[in-house]
């Protein structure tokens, strides 16, 4: 059986914000939803740590997860496919490291 057409879990899009392991990576997902009361847009965020089998994945890259069996402890997402490449990610630690050679 081949993993794309593997069960029918929720599919979420979202963005590869770190990378903690081998094989799996962390992915922000956003939502947006009107207020019940006020009708105001309201952005919430949640992360979700994902399997990426063929760790394809960068830090910055759009990709689409699907729920799936429980893979470990806190994994219950993988990722089915990778909509964008990041292009010229700047990771933190090369900001910090650029403003301390300026000082």
């Amino acid at each position: 059986m081949s993993t794309e057409t593997r069960g029918s879990g929720q599919h979420k899009t979202g963005l590869v914000v770190t990378k903690p392991g081998a094989k799996t990576v962390k992915v922000l997902v956003e939502r947006l939803f009107p207020h019940p009361q006020y009708k105001r847009v309201i952005r919430r965020s949640k992360h979700f740590l994902c399997h990426d089998e063929a760790d394809k994945c960068g830090i910055g890259d759009k990709v689409e997860i699907i729920e799936t069996r429980p893979l470990s402890a806190r994994k219950r997402w993988r990722v089915l496919r990778v909509l964008t490449k990041a292009e010229n990610v700047v990771l933190p630690s090369e900001v910090v490291d650029a403003s301390a050679d300026t000082v």
